[in-house]
């Protein structure tokens, strides 16, 4: 019996199973990271005639020597395949298997995506097209100039538990986690429980190495930057104009907005974003990404229009939190990246390196395009479940933290089920309705980190939706989570 096949992936060991995914253990070395499958498959290339058990644990020397061997290797591992023992090879796992991440090749519509080419990055102008979705969202800062956003020195390392089991109830079907994954464009999915990582599955050959794309979710990082400002004294005050930090705004309708304002989307100030290729979403996209490097400042200041007195109406609009990261790097001196790294990425123990993508000018993309490994995200999600804390350190004022996910009692426009038909808005955060405090991270196309801080719990959801945005999207994802919630919690 044929347990795998093995292949050459960006010069790494790979390998997929004939009946779906594989539990792989992640091995670190001192100079990279490599995944191999546990128990049974590390039996194969290592000594068929042992036992599981016996041959699970080998040395990093090792597995570079089987890396660098992979022709040689071949027709042994295959050979080994044919005579093991069943009971190591049932389903691909091991009762003795220590939990880890699961991969696989495939997914819902995966040849829509470009399965059979590899799941192709694409080019520049490129990246929406279906079948480079998957390469693009998970190499977008290859793809454009990006500022690299270094791991710790030190990292942190989340605990494992077995895998829970997860039911959730949607369009009076009764489904298992397994089945979201076969119905939904999933690239990555993670569940964890403070430090303890509950569940982590890869779709479409995407595997814990890859930097996922962040869209919107990056909206929040700049607001918590925010809050270490005001804390540092960098920003004096968010009630302050933007003006009094970016003076090439004076006199335009942005520069005499506040910065409270900009942070709950409640400038007043006209922006179209309905992703349709011509709105002001795409004017500023195309601005910033395309042809001669542009004056951010410039770009920005051509939305002048102001319909609504700000702080009355919300509306979700990117340009506002662009000029926040132009606040903030005139605040701070310093490029929001590096900031992001000082501040909150090394201190959280991030085990890979992230990136922001920046503009002409060389000013990050505050609105969108942050991208990193999925712990990596769920480390982050980690910090904000336990409202800017960490280890015992302060990094987020936890007052700040505690003030962008709740509605002031004056602020009714806010408030979930007002700002839009389900979610509230905080600073550059959405709420969830109910009287738990539980809000989310959102980014088109199915990019979601959801934080619970009651339990601890938080859910990162990576994924390449076929259309940005859609009515009702959010619906299948947020069933899961009440599940997870009701559950694995408090």
């Amino acid at each position: 019996m044929v347990l795998l096949v093995v292949r050459g992936r960006d010069g790494d060991l790979s390998t997929c199973g004939e009946q779906g995914s594989w539990r792989m253990l992640t091995l670190h070395g001192p100079d990279d990271t490599m995944s191999f499958p546990t128990a049974c498959t590390i039996a194969l290339i290592d000594a068929p005639d042992r036992t599981c058990e016996e041959t699970s644990p080998m040395t990093w020397g090792a597995l570079r020597r089987l890396r660098g061997s992979q022709k040689l290797l071949l027709p042994v591992i295959f050979a080994a395949a044919l005579v093991a023992d069943p009971a190591c090879a049932e389903d691909g796992q091991s009762p003795a298997r220590e939990p880890g991440p699961v991969f696989s090749d495939s997914g819902p519509d995966a040849e829509l995506y470009g399965k059979a080419s590899g799941y192709p990055t694409g080019t520049r102008g490129a990246t929406n097209e279906l079948d480079k979705l998957v390469g693009a969202y998970s190499h977008f800062g290859d793809i454009y100039p990006s500022r690299r956003v270094g791991r710790a020195a030190t990292p942190w390392s989340f605990k494992r538990a077995p895998e829970p089991t997860i039911a959730y109830s949607f369009d009076n079907q009764r489904l298992s986690i397994a089945d979201y994954l076969k119905r939904n464009p999933v690239t990555g999915l993670l569940i964890a429980k403070d430090d303890t990582i509950l569940y982590e599955h890869y779709q479409y050959a995407r595997t814990d190495r890859d930097r996922f794309l962040s869209q919107s979710m990056a909206k929040t990082l700049v607001a918590m930057l925010v809050g270490i400002a005001v804390s540092e004294g960098r920003i004096k005050s968010i009630d302050e104009t933007v003006s009094t930090y970016v003076s090439g705004l004076a006199g335009t309708e942005y520069g005499s907005t506040s910065i409270r304002a900009l942070l709950n989307m409640s400038s007043g100030v006209e922006f179209s974003e309905i992703y349709d290729g011509k709105d002001d979403i795409a004017r500023l996209g195309r601005a910033l990404f395309v042809g001669e490097p542009k004056d951010p400042v410039s770009v920005v200041a051509q939305f002048n229009t102001r319909s609504t007195p700000p702080g009355t109406k919300w509306h979700y609009a990117s340009v506002e939190t662009e000029i926040l990261g132009l606040v903030l790097r005139a605040a701070t001196g310093t490029p929001l990246a590096d900031y992001l790294h000082d501040r909150i990425w090394s201190a959280i123990g991030t085990e890979a390196d992230a990136s922001w993508a920046i503009d002409g000018s060389g000013q990050e993309i505050a609105f969108c395009c942050f991208n990193a490994t999925l712990r990596d995200y769920a480390r982050l999600g980690r910090l904000l479940a336990n409202d800017g804390a960490w280890e015992g350190r302060q990094l987020i004022p936890r007052q700040w933290l505690l003030d962008a996910t709740t509605v002031r009692p004056g602020d009714g426009h806010l408030a979930p089920r007002v700002a839009t038909p389900y979610f509230g808005y905080g600073y550059q955060v959405w709420l969830l309705p109910g009287e738990q405090r539980r809000f989310a991270l959102l980014g088109i196309r199915g990019q979601v980190i959801l934080v619970d801080p009651i339990s601890k719990l938080v859910m990162v959801h990576t994924a390449v939706r076929q259309k940005p945005s859609e009515p009702g999207a959010l619906r299948e994802p947020l069933a899961l989570w009440f599940a997870v919630l009701q559950q694995l919690g408090p």
